[in-house]
């Protein structure tokens, strides 16, 4: 591919490349609509991902091109831009406007983009771009930006310029992803623990259900508001800030405080999937992928049945998964409706486990998946180096 990359830059550039940067997708392994009321959550980075070509121009301009989307741009060198409708180009424009507002030296650059993550599936590939456009002009440019300080300015990107509401995970995950580990992040305050996850003999495979995801974002708010709810009743007798603030044993004390049923069952799956996530913690750590297999697949079950955010498309493919000897577990991953869901399979029988999931899905739903392997990977960094034209 990278091959094929280069040939591409070439013909529409006429030079060469001199930079390939790499930022990748993320999925959350566990730890499900928890960021907002507190809790932790456990992505990590995977190996599909946002490549970027770069080489500098001299014409005082940005060239955009995309291997995945017909539209190309062009913007002056320090200019303000706006977002131009819905183009993926938005994306590396806002990185490039936020630069410009903080008052950064920037050159004129032809960059090539090619993403092997699926769009729209839930597994960041908007956070990718942002990251590795964000990483690549700090490093060429010597802009001075921490990581995490290039971690919030892809957020904003994504908050103020693109104007969607989301949290910081994806961004986090996709910059400080580490090979064979997860993150264990505390989305309040940034505070994480690199988790040693070594597969062995699994691979995670990502499986798209291919539905719209129409439902998510108002459905999403839903779940925001049905969980303040939760937390006032309980702040009636206990002095906390987020329902993930108390562990399932004192939940279980004060849930009476709940009266309604729709509202104890949201509340019930935030408090016992936060400690899932503390659990999950501790059998990766001991290679213990039994234990976390059987998280996964709880996890999965209080998102379906407590917080109803799973539906038939995703449960299909994990009922699939659960009497499969080849698979250790799986679960939904992201915000629900569509989307993904990944399962821990032996790598030697991947290909038996794609043709046959495909097959069953077909039966169910009526149309095919999308099936990926990947391990976990490195967050974002520089692939090719040569020597710096700027400093």
């Amino acid at each position: 591919m990278r091959e094929q990359l280069q040939q591409e830059f070439l013909a529409h550039y006429g030079h060469e490349h001199l930079f390939t940067y790499f930022s990748p997708g993320r999925v959350n392994l566990i730890g499900e609509h928890i960021d907002y009321n507190g809790g932790l959550v456990m992505p990590c980075a995977v190996t599909l991902g946002t490549y970027l070509l770069i080489a500098p121009n001299n014409d005082g301009v940005f060239r955009f091109k995309s291997m995945n989307f017909k539209e190309t741009a062009e913007i002056a060198l320090g200019s303000s831009n706006a977002k131009k409708e819905e183009f993926w180009f938005n994306y590396p424009t806002g990185v490039i406007e936020h630069f410009n507002n903080d008052g950064k030296i920037l050159h004129g650059l032809d960059m090539l983009y090619y993403g092997n993550i699926p769009i729209a599936s839930g597994l960041s590939s908007s956070a990718s771009i942002e990251v590795v456009t964000a990483f690549a002009l700090n490093d060429l440019f010597g802009c001075g930006y921490t990581k995490l300080e290039l971690v919030k300015l892809a957020k904003w990107v994504e908050n103020s310029y693109i104007g969607l509401h989301s949290g910081i995970m994806d961004q986090f995950s996709v910059a400080f992803g580490e090979k064979n580990k997860a993150l264990m992040l505390n989305c309040d305050t940034l505070e994480y623990q690199a988790v040693n996850s070594n597969l062995g003999e699994y691979l995670l495979a990502i499986i798209n259900t291919n539905k719209p995801r129409k439902l998510a974002e108002s459905k999403y708010n839903e779940r925001v508001q049905e969980c303040a709810t939760a937390l006032a009743a309980l702040k009636t007798e206990l002095d906390i800030n987020y329902l993930c603030d108390i562990d399932t044993e004192t939940f279980n004390k004060y849930k009476h405080l709940i009266t309604d049923e729709v509202i104890l069952n949201r509340a019930t799956h935030v408090v016992e999937e936060n400690d899932r996530v503390k659990l999950a913690a501790k059998a990766l750590s001991n290679n213990n992928l039994a234990e976390f297999g059987r998280l996964m697949y709880a996890s999965h079950n209080s998102l379906s049945t407590l917080y109803e955010v799973s539906g038939k498309e995703l449960d299909t493919i994990v009922n699939f998964c659960k009497p499969n000897k080849d698979v250790a577990g799986a679960r939904m991953t992201g915000a629900g409706f569509g989307g993904c869901a990944i399962a821990l399979v032996k790598k030697d029988s991947f290909a038996k486990f794609s043709e046959e999931v495909a097959e069953y899905y077909i039966k169910e739903i009526g149309y095919a998946p999308s099936i990926y392997s990947s391990l976990i990977g490195n967050g974002v960094g520089l692939l090719k180096e040569v020597v710096a034209v700027y400093a």
